[in-house]
């Protein structure tokens, strides 16, 4: 049997090549591009103690992008009256593993009624590279009807600090 090559034309068989040679170098970038920024874990438990106002196991929930963190906050503590939404100011403050603090601060909430458990955020904050950050040695500040609600950790977070990379 006689094998057929088929010759294709000068022009057409650089093009092919150009074709090639862009996927190759696209596959290529894509090997070496630089992965997107996380945090882990991604959420995280703490029990806090608001005095008056109670407190218990709450919720953090964490995403990274870049520099820019959030934290939304779903807490046991429950709304004495009804709350508008966006109407809590709130600043989470999370220990450094490195010394120091970050905060995260926010005036984002839904609508909660009466005796519903309270939730904030996303709140935003600044992290860089590397920075291990827990709730343990921090406080959590909540402002209702002009009245400041100061919660302190029990203990550290779990599983463990926020790793943002």
């Amino acid at each position: 049997m006689r094998s057929m090559s088929v010759r294709l034309p000068a022009r057409r068989r650089l093009g092919i090549g150009a074709v090639l040679a862009a996927g190759s170098l696209a596959v290529t970038g894509l090997a070496f591009a630089p992965a997107a920024a996380a945090v882990a874990p991604t959420s995280a438990t703490v029990t806090y103690n608001c005095g008056f106002f109670g407190g218990g196991l709450t919720v953090l929930t964490a995403t990274q992008d870049g520099t820019s963190a959030t934290v939304t906050v779903s807490s046991n503590i429950t709304a004495p009256l009804p709350l508008a939404a966006d109407s809590i100011a709130t600043t989470l403050t999370l220990k450094k593993a490195a010394g120091g603090t970050t905060a995260f601060t926010g005036t984002k909430n839904p609508a909660t009624p009466t005796g519903a458990t309270v939730t904030v955020g996303p709140l935003t904050g600044t992290v860089a590279s590397g920075d291990s950050l827990d709730a343990g040695g921090g406080t959590l500040r909540m402002v209702l009807f002009g009245i400041t609600v100061t919660c302190t950790p029990t203990g550290n977070q779990a599983p463990g600090p926020f790793v943002y990379e």
